[in-house]
């Protein structure tokens, strides 16, 4: 089957939101994300996530979202492939590896000189395959912190 992969188009959008959904579930998530917010993010006048979608013909079989880092001491940009996502029927066939490749373009394009993406520390099979596409396992720096803004403070 010969895949190919593009930006995000509007077209895509209903797609998308049922494969991130479908991610979502597997982690146990329960989704809110809806298409309105999801051309704010990825199509909007300032795009906050750069979607990839993998097509098997005219079918979107995949997608991956990158999201923007930075290392500012050191001046350096990166990106965090936050999502990658290969519907059942098309694992096995080098969709995730073709997303993979393609998000490290995107990345280079936008001038970044790393690239992470995490997984489940029990997700050993993620592990496994992002180790195969060249990913370096790193242990973590320390707690991060977190705080909600959409919340009053309390």
């Amino acid at each position: 089957m010969p895949i190919t992969i593009e930006k995000i188009t509007a077209a895509d959008v209903p797609q998308v939101v049922t494969m991130i959904s479908a991610l979502a579930a597997h982690h146990d998530d329960v989704p809110d994300i809806d298409a309105a917010r999801l051309m704010r993010d990825a199509l909007g006048p300032n795009p906050w996530v750069h979607v990839l979608v993998a097509r098997g013909g005219s079918q979107a079989i995949g997608y991956a979202a990158l999201m923007p880092m930075a290392q500012l001491a050191f001046g350096v940009r990166g990106m965090d492939m936050h999502h990658l996502f290969v519907h059942r029927d098309a694992r096995g066939h080098g969709v995730g590896a073709a997303l993979v490749r393609a998000c490290q373009d995107t990345a280079r394009a936008l001038d970044c000189s790393f690239i992470t993406v995490g997984t489940h520390p029990d997700n050993h099979v993620a592990g496994r395959f992002y180790e195969r596409c060249g990913f370096l396992r790193r242990s973590t720096s320390g707690p991060r912190f977190g705080m909600r803004l959409d919340q009053p403070p309390t």
